[in-house]
């Protein structure tokens, strides 16, 4: 393939940071497209009506209460799964950076048909409408923090956990499509997990799995050989723990 430009589309934080570095070392990333973060009250709004008001005030109380202090005492583990895979979350330079209201914006729409990148990696954003994937030629790629289809949405670790599902605890590198975590997959890999690990290390762990197999990806469309598998099924759909189901399984299952 003589084309091998990259770009990112990316909403703003760690993980984009990570992922940049951990790509930048091994492939030249030619501009990462940032989107603003969604109206916390928009966000909200739609969530209610989706999972109604007291699933999600459920949902708040968890990040609000339990969330936070995970991470807090989890600082040490998670410089440890930094060091070990040599992760850097270090900012992206900004002469790489276009900043845009929205991935689904007509501006980066018009970003994307400029660069008409071989590869669009992926990182946080909302989900991509079918005409931005129709509207150049390259592959979307991304790392999904689940095994899909059985853990579509959010936290895919932690709920096969929940389940008993070990053999389902892991990531999905996956082409994207205008579904939520439907594309065809890629790569697929369990990650290990120690005593030390729990809610906000998961994910962590996915993404520093996932990193290996998305560049091996890259490699394989600009060889010519990706041979993408469509996803059996549609699975299930899963959103952030309420306050009471993360307390139940920790006392009942010891689920972390």
């Amino acid at each position: 393939m003589n084309n091998r430009t990259i770009v990112m589309l990316s909403g703003e934080g760690m993980s984009t940071n990570i992922l940049y570095h951990s790509l930048q070392k091994h492939f030249e990333i030619d501009t990462v497209i940032i989107e603003k973060k969604v109206d916390r009250k928009d966000f909200l709004k739609k969530r209610i009506r989706k999972l109604g008001y007291l699933k999600v005030v459920g949902q708040i109380l968890f990040q609000g209460v339990i969330a936070g202090r995970l991470k807090k005492n989890s600082a040490k583990r998670r410089l440890e799964i930094m060091q070990q895979f040599a992760l850097n979350n270090a900012t992206i330079p900004a002469n790489k950076i276009k900043n845009v209201d929205s991935v689904n914006s007509s501006e980066a729409i018009g970003l994307l048909q400029k660069l008409q990148p071989a590869i669009v990696v992926v990182s946080g954003t909302r989900i991509i409408s079918k005409k931005v994937l129709e509207s150049i030629d390259g592959k979307f790629l991304n790392i999904h923090a689940g095994i899909t289809p059985h853990y579509r949405g959010v936290h895919g670790a932690y709920w096969a956990l929940v389940n008993n599902d070990r053999e389902n605890c892991g990531v999905t590198v996956h082409l994207v499509d205008a579904g939520i975590d439907t594309g065809e997959i890629l790569y697929q890999q369990k990650i290990t997990i120690t005593p030390k690990d729990n809610f906000v290390t998961y994910p962590l762990l996915q993404l520093a799995e996932g990193i290996e197999f998305l560049k091996q990806a890259i490699n394989d469309i600009f060889e010519n050989k990706l041979r993408p598998i469509k996803t059996p099924g549609k699975g299930n759909l899963w959103h952030h723990p309420t306050f009471t189901q993360y307390i139940f399984q920790r006392l009942v299952h010891h689920i972390k």
